[in-house]
């Protein structure tokens, strides 16, 4: 099969840049040609890990957000908007917290819990805030690629894990209620701290689908996901157990073939965006559950309850007055 051309590098927002898959992201794209701009809480903490794998200062533009908070959402894409010279062309919801510890929930400034509120909200806003800049720009593949996991696709072996509990928004009472104290679940039930970094992420991908749903066909931007494989090192682990953190890696890599390296997924992260091959919308893209050199991206099914399109709309509607745009 001939190759499709390589389409014009353009200017992308990456969130969550300051190590792992992120930074890798922002390495693969500039190698491409393409500008980043970073969205972090700490952007000389951004610049300094750019600097460490040489990534040129004149690629990137670094902006301060804190995901957790939706006001600073807010005054980010203002000051994003109105110092950009040019239009987004592409925007990567890649950011994550994960603490799986916890004994109590933490709180977001608007009240919710903080892993919802980050992984989530914050990263619901961003999109809206900024799909109208996206529908000015005039790359031939404007995309928004957000990036999903494994253990809330029960269609896929991890998404079965029931430790803690499997990803499920249940009937969304909890979002329906204000999801502020004492709720703290989506579905409002007691609150299980790695289960609400899952459902976090669930809600990430329906995301995707709703929006591939609602505006593929009206804007012409791409809306896609993607589990670039198990990153079993990354910084996303740091809130786990230390001994987790020395047999996970371990395990991914010689037992389950599943590891790969955080240049790797930040590749992988980098190809959803850029190249020709990945403009189709309403995919989420998998390179599969065990490793192989070479293998290519193939698209992966979605459970039902990332992609029943009655949760999804209610969903959608919840967070819209979560994050006050309802």
């Amino acid at each position: 099969m001939m190759a499709l051309p390589a389409a014009a590098p353009g200017t992308v927002l990456i969130t969550g840049t300051t190590s792992g898959v992120g930074l890798n992201a922002v390495k693969a794209l500039v190698d491409r040609g393409w500008t980043v701009v970073t969205a972090n809480r700490d952007p000389v903490r951004a610049a300094a890990a750019s600097d460490s794998l040489g990534i040129p200062a004149d690629r990137l533009h670094h902006l301060r957000i804190d995901l957790g908070d939706l006001e600073s959402v807010r005054v980010g894409v203002e000051a994003l908007v109105a110092s950009l010279e040019q239009p987004l062309d592409a925007l990567v919801i890649n950011a994550a917290v994960y603490k799986p510890r916890l004994k109590e929930p933490e709180r977001s400034p608007q009240g919710y819990e903080l892993s919802m509120a980050t992984n989530h909200l914050g990263h619901f806003l961003l999109i809206q805030l900024l799909l109208e800049d996206l529908q000015r720009s005039t790359h031939p593949s404007r995309r928004v690629v957000v990036l999903g996991t494994v253990t809330a696709n029960s269609k896929e072996l991890g998404g079965k894990i029931p430790i803690p509990a499997p990803a499920d928004l249940g009937d969304l009472s909890g979002f329906e209620l204000g999801f502020k104290a004492p709720i703290s679940m989506a579905s409002g039930k007691p609150f299980k701290p790695g289960k609400a970094y899952k459902d976090s992420k669930l809600c990430n991908m329906i995301t995707t689908q709703e929006l591939h749903r609602r505006l593929n066909a009206s804007t012409g931007i791409v809306f896609s996901s993607l589990y670039p494989g198990c990153v079993a090192d990354t910084p996303l682990f740091r809130n786990t157990p230390k001994l987790f953190q020395k047999i996970f890696p371990w395990f991914q890599k010689n037992i389950t073939g599943g590891y790969v390296s955080q240049q790797l997924a930040g590749d992988r992260v980098a190809q959803v965006v850029a190249e020709p091959e990945f403009a189709v919308s309403g995919v989420h893209w998998s390179w599969g559950n065990r490793q192989k050199r070479g293998g290519k991206q193939f698209s992966q099914e979605l459970s039902y309850k990332a992609s029943n399109p009655v949760t999804a709309q209610k969903m959608w509607d919840y967070s819209m007055d979560l994050v006050g745009l309802g």
